[in-house]
């Protein structure tokens, strides 16, 4: 028979290889695991970052602005071929006296071959309704009609491109842009030279040549939301001969009003074309050709400068 110590450490060996069995079996737990379920995923690659591109250049909007000149004012469409062969076409357009004529055929549609061809045919007749006796020497409607004819009936804010017509109010002095309406009214009342054409009433006042406070509306241009402005100036210089021509005396008169104004008002345009108009008075339709091809000229001249305006603002 064995004694009791030896039975006590029998029960304590046997306690101790189960513990043992127990631990390895622990240990070996999760190697099991990875036996069974197999190898780990690899981690998800993070999530790219789109990388947004880069918003177009905005080119700046462009503002041409038409002065004053009567019958110098066909230099305006020489101006309007050139931007057309580079590809340059304004965003808005606004003009003053001949300038609102041009500005007008030119918003409702027409291009610069198109206008030339307007030029060439053009009657003066037809645009001429004498009155006597009267406040003037010309009503003015025979103009308002053919503007009316050449853009379609269309209103101002009808047109395909923005339009803008600068007149003078009459009582205040003030210089006033239309933007609504009948284009044929606001064309004659911006051409409407005191003593030659009658005043032309609007919603009750009375509207002159835009000239007498805005010879070239280049702030107009700015007002319509021009970035860069491309101002064409058709004003005549002085002539340093005396006349005693009536037509001709107020034409100088015009001229040297002009003169001083222009000079404040093209400092904020961004470019100013000035076609070499000399021997072309405002009064001579025969020489619309030359005019035309003076406007050409004066804005080959100004081309570069302008292409560097633009690039400077497109942002």
């Amino acid at each position: 028979m064995h004694s009791k110590n030896e039975e006590g450490r029998a029960s304590v060996a046997t306690r101790r290889t189960w513990l043992g069995r127990l631990g390895a079996a622990a240990a070996l737990a999760p190697l099991a695991a990875c036996s069974t379920l197999g190898p780990s995923p690899a981690p998800a690659p993070a999530a790219a970052v789109p990388v947004l591109p880069r918003p177009a250049p905005r080119p700046p909007r462009i503002g041409l602005a038409l002065g004053g000149g009567a019958a110098r004012g066909f230099a305006h469409i020489g101006v309007i071929q050139v931007l057309e062969e580079q590809g340059i076409r304004p965003d808005l357009v606004v003009g003053t006296s001949a300038g609102s004529l041009v500005a007008a055929l030119y918003a409702s549609g027409r291009t610069g071959t198109e206008l030339a061809a307007l030029a060439a045919e053009m009657n003066e007749g037809s645009i001429t309704d004498w009155m006597f006796p009267g406040r003037a020497l010309l009503r003015g409607e025979a103009l308002a009609r053919y503007v009316r004819e050449k853009t379609g009936g269309r209103n101002i804010e009808q047109m395909k491109l923005p339009l803008g017509v600068v007149a003078t109010d009459l009582d205040s002095g003030e210089p006033i842009l239309f933007r609504r309406g009948d284009p044929g009214a606001a064309v004659r009342a911006s051409s409407a030279v005191p003593a030659l054409f009658q005043p032309v009433t609007i919603g009750g006042r009375e509207y002159v040549d835009g000239g007498l406070v805005s010879p070239v509306p280049v702030r107009f241009a700015r007002e319509m939301g021009a970035d860069v402005v491309i101002a064409v100036d058709i004003s005549a210089e002085p002539a340093g001969n005396p006349t005693t021509d009536a037509m001709k005396m107020l034409l100088q008169t015009f001229a040297i009003m002009s003169r001083s104004i222009n000079h404040y008002e093209l400092r904020e345009a961004d470019v100013v074309a000035r076609p070499k108009l000399a021997g072309i008075s405002s009064a001579d339709f025969a020489q619309r050709r030359l005019s035309v091809l003076a406007g050409r000229e004066a804005m080959l001249t100004v081309l570069q400068q302008l292409k560097e305006r633009i690039a400077a603002k497109t942002r």
